[in-house]
């Protein structure tokens, strides 16, 4: 494919597909334009290297959050709603989860979402910096409970490449685990549930947790809260 009839949006959507299956250390201008059908100097032409690659396209994948219209919902529907989509986001391209720690993302999708975020805080009473933290609570909470399949599609990736079956060696670290819980009463009693499964948690830990930041977030604007309080 010539750099002519390559476009900007063509690259994004190959970039995409490429870090879901390859993950962050699988994305290189080579491999890329083999998958576009181009050369990696093709690429070149629309973006300036792989950082500048990874910033359009983390910002890309925020458009898939949904953002409830504030007129239609409650703040509380609209802030489940939006941390279930944004999980799911995390979820479907884990390399992003991974990205946080290599850059700082920005970008219209992004500040879009960020800003429908403050408006359902504000609507639930925060104002100002405390608007700000309530949000950030919510995103960090999301961010820290994708982190684990995140972790899990990395690690399992770097055994395949090492020439292990990451199935074994997880069954294998897995044996261990159980020997090291031997004698601790609690740990020996969660044995062959999912709570004993690498980087796994009992089935609705993420709703039961939302549920619960949310329930301390409304709170925290209930009557007779003063508002430097909230």
């Amino acid at each position: 494919m010539a750099r002519e009839t390559l476009t900007k949006e063509q690259i994004i959507r190959t970039a995409i597909e490429l870090l879901d299956e390859e993950g962050l250390e699988g994305l290189n201008m080579r491999s890329l334009g083999k998958r576009l059908g181009a050369a990696a100097t093709a690429v070149y032409w629309h973006v300036k290297n792989k950082d500048d690659l990874v910033l359009l396209v983390g910002d890309e994948v925020w458009d898939e959050i949904e953002l409830p219209d504030l007129d239609a919902v409650d703040w509380r529907t609209a802030a489940s709603r939006m941390a279930l989509s944004l999980h799911a986001m995390l979820s479907r391209h884990p390399w992003l989860v991974q990205a946080f720690g290599y850059h700082l993302f920005y970008g219209p999708r992004k500040a879009r979402h960020d800003d429908h975020t403050l408006a359902v805080f504000e609507a639930a009473g925060f104002s100002g910096p405390a608007a700000d933290r309530a949000a950030a609570s919510v995103f960090t909470y999301v961010l820290g409970n994708a982190l684990g399949a995140s972790a899990t599609a990395s690690l399992s990736r770097k055994i395949s490449r090492d020439g292990r079956d990451p199935e074994e060696v997880l069954q294998e670290t897995m044996a261990k685990a159980v020997e090291a819980a031997s004698g601790l009463p609690r740990l020996e009693s969660r044995l062959g549930t999912r709570a004993a499964e690498y980087n796994e948690a009992p089935e609705d830990t993420f709703a039961f947790g939302l549920e619960s930041l949310l329930n301390g977030l409304e709170a925290r604007v209930g009557p007779g809260r003063p508002a430097d309080q909230r």
